[in-house]
C-alpha cells in the first residue's frame, strides 16, 4: 500500500475514534457508556502491554510513545511483527476472532494510551457504521502488510531487507528534529526484523554507514541517502 493511502486510513481513524466524533454520532446512552468505560493508562519502556496467549480484555489506542508487536519462535527468539505508533489501535484482532492474543505488545518508550473494554468496543462496532468501516480498512491494510512481510523475508537478501526496513521505519514512525528515525533499536532487534543473526546486522549497519547511506548515533539511525537506499532495497512508496 502506498504511503498516501496508509496516511489516509490513519487520518480517518483519528477523525472517527475520538470523544467529539462519538458524541456527534452515537445516541446519548451509547456515548455515556463509551465515555464512562474508557480509561487512561500508562506504561514505562519495556513494560508488557499484553502478552502472547493472554485473554484480551479490550483495545488500546496509543496517544504517546511507540510499541512493538512480536512473537517468540520455536527457539525462543522474538520476531518483531510490526511497530505501533501514536494514533494506532492494538488488541482488536484477537477480540474480533474470539481468541487469545497471538503476539506480545511491548512498550519501546514510555507510553500513554486509552483503554476501552472489550464489550464496549464490540458494541461500538455494532452501532457505529463509520467505526466499523475504518476498522475494516485497517484490517485489510494489516493483511497486506503481513503478505508483504512474507515476500520481504522470502525473496530479498539480508542487505536488501535492511535497506527496506530503514525506509519503512522512517515512513511509519517519522523523524526527530535532527533527522533520526523516531525509535531506538538494539542491533538484536534490527536482526530480528530482517531475519538474520545479530552479528550480520552489526556488519551491515557498519557497511551502510561506511557507504554514507546512514548516520549512526548509538541506537539511533538517520538516513542520509534515501534514493540509494530505496534503490538498494527495491522500495516503491
Amino acid at each position: 500500500m502506498s504511503q498516501e493511502k496508509q496516511i489516509a486510513i490513519e487520518e480517518r481513524f483519528a477523525r472517527v475514534f475520538n470523544d467529539k466524533s462519538f458524541k456527534e454520532r452515537l445516541s446519548n446512552t451509547d456515548f455515556e457508556r463509551y465515555f464512562g468505560a474508557k480509561k487512561k493508562m500508562s506504561f514505562q519502556k519495556h513494560d508488557i502491554i499484553f502478552d502472547d496467549g493472554e485473554i484480551p480484555k479490550g483495545v488500546y489506542v496509543l496517544e504517546k510513545g511507540a510499541a512493538k508487536l512480536s512473537k517468540s519462535g520455536s527457539f525462543g527468539k522474538d520476531q518483531i511483527l510490526r511497530f505501533i505508533k501514536e494514533g494506532d489501535i492494538i488488541g482488536y484482532r484477537a477480540l474480533l476472532c474470539g481468541e487469545n492474543f497471538q503476539a506480545k505488545a511491548e512498550a519501546m518508550t514510555d507510553i500513554e494510551c486509552t483503554f476501552l473494554p472489550a464489550d464496549v468496543f464490540m458494541d461500538l462496532l455494532e452501532v457505529d457504521p463509520q467505526l466499523s468501516f475504518i476498522m475494516l480498512q485497517k484490517i485489510a491494510y494489516e493483511l497486506g502488510e503481513s503478505s508483504n512481510t512474507i515476500t520481504f523475508l522470502a525473496q530479498k537478501t539480508v542487505r536488501e531487507r535492511l535497506a527496506e526496513i530503514l525506509i519503512l521505519l522512517e515512513q511509519k514512525l517519522g523523524t526527530d528534529p535532527e533527522g533520526f528515525i523516531k525509535i531506538s533499536l538494539t542491533r538484536e532487534e534490527i536482526a530480528n526484523i530482517i531475519g538474520t543473526a545479530t552479528e550480520s546486522a552489526i556488519r551491515l549497519i557498519s557497511e551502510f554507514k561506511g557507504d554514507q547511506l546512514i548516520e549512526v548515533d548509538g541506537r539511533n539511525i538517520k538516513i542520509l541517502n534515501h534514493d540509494k537506499l530505496m534503490k538498494l532495497g527495491h522500495v516503491v512508496l
